[in-house]
């Protein structure tokens, strides 16, 4: 066999061998889909993270409104006013075991009782009319009863049936002089100038301060209670006069406070009209000093004890505090 038929029928074999293999087209073909495959995984696959992060959102949201809804005043700084009807109940009970005692006082136990008054205001005895043994009429008269045993007392306490305001005309008469003849009047005194006196005012400022009523609710209160009869305007002086007099102490606490070896702070934040304020609290061992700021910060802290307190600050560890200067001693 020559060399050429040789080779022809090497050929031959080899292409008999790798004819069952794909050509070149067909396994670029096969590349092409396996590459469009892929695509088409990696799209699902990004589309299923994409799912599952906003899950992940919409949990943390849903996690966020119960966690909104479920605080009330038993676990946050929020005020029970603001519980609702639907807010959750406080616990009634206590977590202590029940000690199996009936409720009430118990045997040995010293009740609280209204002291008595030893000079009452009037006094007024009360009889039987008979005997409730065997039905004998008692006499009234002191010349023909007797009596046994202790008086038993009963003290009522009640108020006037009217409480009427005492009203004070201060005259002020112009008198003449005997070597003029012209007339002088008397300077009108600075407790004179307004219509309210110290203890209606004292009344005013306690239940405008101490009991939390409007102007209008005290005006309604003086004038239904006590007969006064004054406007809101009056009310209102009556209260910024109270103001104007404890100004100078406390001005005098407010320059105590940095040299108090211990003091006690907290602040709680209120509204007025319609802004934000906060109430600032610091309590000493004599004494117990407020004030009102803008602000929640560390500015007030300066303001009222300076750069650095030299005391004991106790605090609920409020970054405020943490960042306030405890200075030295």
């Amino acid at each position: 066999m020559s060399a050429s038929a040789a080779r022809r029928t090497s050929n031959q074999q080899a292409r008999a061998q790798y004819s069952h293999l794909p050509s070149r087209e067909e396994l670029q073909r096969q590349v092409e889909r396996q590459q469009r495959e892929i695509e088409r995984l990696r799209e699902q696959v990004a589309e299923r993270d994409q799912q599952i992060a906003d899950g992940k959102k919409q949990i943390a949201d849903l996690e966020r409104q119960l966690a909104t809804r479920k605080r009330n005043s038993t676990n946050s700084s929020k005020p029970p006013s603001s519980d609702g009807m639907a807010g959750a109940q406080r616990r009634r009970c206590s977590p202590r075991k029940k000690s199996g005692r009936k409720p009430g006082g118990q045997p040995g136990h010293m009740g609280q009782e209204r002291q008595r008054v030893e000079n009452p205001d009037r006094t007024e005895e009360v009889l039987p009319l008979q005997c409730k043994h065997c039905g004998t009429a008692f006499p009234q008269t002191p010349e023909q009863r007797q009596t046994v045993g202790d008086v038993y007392s009963r003290q009522i306490v009640d108020l006037p049936e009217v409480i009427l305001p005492v009203v004070t005309e201060y005259q002020y008469p112009k008198l003449a002089c005997p070597c003029c003849q012209k007339g002088t009047r008397a300077e009108l005194r600075s407790e004179h100038v307004h219509e309210i006196g110290e203890r209606l005012t004292a009344v005013v400022s306690y239940l405008i301060a101490a009991r939390k009523m409007t102007r209008r609710d005290v005006r309604a209160t003086l004038q239904d209670l006590l007969g006064v009869d004054i406007s809101v305007g009056s009310v209102q002086k009556a209260w910024e006069e109270t103001s104007d007099a404890v100004e100078a102490p406390y001005a005098e606490l407010e320059e105590s406070l940095p040299t108090q070896p211990v003091l006690n702070s907290d602040e709680t934040g209120s509204r007025t009209n319609g802004e934000k304020r906060w109430v600032w609290v610091l309590c000493s061992s004599w004494f117990v000093f407020y004030h009102i700021a803008s602000s929640r910060g560390v500015e007030v802290l300066v303001e009222l004890l300076g750069e650095a307190f030299a005391g004991i600050l106790c605090s609920d560890r409020c970054p405020t505090y943490l960042s306030y200067h405890r200075g030295l001693a």
